[in-house]
């Protein structure tokens, strides 16, 4: 058990690290050298769709709209992401991709399918179930964590 242990920790601290290194480089291409994995992930909370409000957006990112806000400023400026304001109750902001922020978001979506296809190859179906209960217990650490961390700060 010990052993297990000491692979487990090995594994995901690398994977993280090596998740978070390489997105970042997949991303970096000449087409989109001006994005960093933070553009990126508003770009896909943003979503294909559009029409989300800043609020929504900033809720999935697990972010204030005061930090949403400033990340938009940029994409906005680099002609990715596009504002409107709600015809109803002007205090409302859309957000939606313009058609360079739709090529960036299908970018990484693919980078995302390649990584997939590469697990999804080594699996055997029975294996599935405990991959995803895997992750999904560290997903729940993350997130416990995240709130411990955002309440000390406060």
């Amino acid at each position: 058990m010990k052993d297990a242990y000491k692979k487990i920790n090995y594994v995901l601290v690398r994977l993280v690290n090596e998740i978070w290194e390489l997105e970042g480089k997949a991303i970096i291409t000449e087409e989109f050298k001006d994005l960093t994995n933070n553009d990126m992930h508003v770009i896909e909370a943003v979503g294909l769709e559009g029409g989300r409000n800043m609020s929504t957006v900033a809720k999935k990112l697990d972010i204030t709209v005061g930090s949403l806000t400033t990340a938009v400023n940029h994409l906005v400026k680099k002609q990715y992401v596009e504002r409107s304001r709600s015809e109803e109750d002007r205090r409302v902001v859309y957000l939606q991709l313009t058609e360079k922020g739709v090529a960036a978001y299908r970018h990484h979506e693919e980078y995302h399918r390649q990584m997939m296809d590469a697990v999804m190859k080594k699996l055997d179906e029975e294996d599935i179930p405990v991959l995803i209960k895997m992750l999904d217990g560290v997903t729940e650490f993350f997130k416990g964590y995240r709130k411990s961390v955002n309440q000390v700060q406060k």
